[in-house]
């Protein structure tokens, strides 16, 4: 019996394994196919863009340089803005989300649990039902600049934050917060000093998945930004046309695999605390 039970998970797992990298390899190939289509000449791109490069076709880091200088605005002055705005949406969600979420588990009050419920329901709208009415808000309050969008970001963000935060807190032990109390801290010294140092799991997990949000966004951007004076590295993309619209795809791809690139190292470092930190909410929460 053991060895048929053995014999069977053995199968299984072989066959979950199969399932598996197979389903890995079709979320790699658009990656590929950027990279592959970045080192070949625009014309072979639009021609035979699922073919490897050739001698005939490959141009090298041509693309990456006439990605770089394509057009009257800069590509790397929308990487600062991209990088910016993450950077401040991400600050902004981790800490205010955070101090949120502890002051809705330990008061526990009416307000607060409507407050929490919003926060729930805002993860359930969707965003095409208030894009609208966000850009005339976002225009009337003066939060259409890169230095001001952070704040929007803050708002959309805040639902899936404080409702993964919540979880963690929720476990911790209160006789901490009690000890600190007694030995003078007030609010906001037990919450620096004695809370978020424990919610370190969670505050890694929420910032890498907000920043991959963030720093990938296109829609927000697009509606709330002035495109004559700001854009982010997905608008650049769009605009990526040469004289009577024509779009150099080799220029084009070599952008994209430049913006992805970023990303996905850091996700490579970081994927392992986005399971500790998810787990951790769940099981405490």
């Amino acid at each position: 019996m053991k060895k048929k039970k053995l014999s069977g998970y053995s199968t299984g797992s072989t066959i979950l394994t199969i399932f598996f990298t197979v389903l890995c390899l079709v979320w790699i190939m658009p990656i590929f196919e950027v990279l592959m289509n970045s080192l070949k000449a625009n014309t072979f791109v639009n021609l035979e863009p699922f073919k490897l490069p050739t001698a005939e076709s490959f141009v090298g880091f041509a693309n990456y340089v006439k990605g770089l200088t394509f057009g009257n605005y800069p590509f790397l002055k929308s990487v600062g803005y991209t990088l910016f705005i993450t950077v401040v949406s991400v600050a902004l969600i981790l800490l205010f989300c955070s101090m949120s979420a502890w002051y809705i588990a330990r008061v526990n009050s009416l307000p607060s649990r409507i407050f929490y419920y919003l926060c729930l329901f805002s993860m359930i709208v969707p965003f095409q039902m208030v894009m609208f009415t966000l850009t005339f808000t976002a225009d009337q309050l003066k939060l259409n600049t890169p230095y001001t969008i952070p704040i929007v970001y803050l708002g959309f963000g805040a639902g899936l934050a404080i409702f993964m935060f919540l979880g963690f807190v929720k476990g911790l032990p209160m006789e901490i917060e009690e000890a600190a109390a007694i030995d003078g801290c007030g609010p906001l010294r037990t919450f620096f000093n004695v809370v978020l140092p424990m919610l370190k799991p969670t505050l890694i997990s929420v910032g890498i998945l907000e920043l991959m949000w963030v720093w990938n966004d296109y829609l927000l951007p697009y509606l709330v930004l002035d495109r004559t004076k700001y854009m982010t590295i997905s608008i650049h993309v769009q605009y990526l046309k040469g004289s009577y619209g024509a779009v150099d795809m080799g220029a084009t791809m070599a952008v994209i695999m430049l913006s992805i690139i970023p990303i996905i190292i850091v996700y490579l470092f970081c994927q392992k605390h986005i399971i500790k930190g998810v787990a951790a909410g769940a099981v405490k929460g």
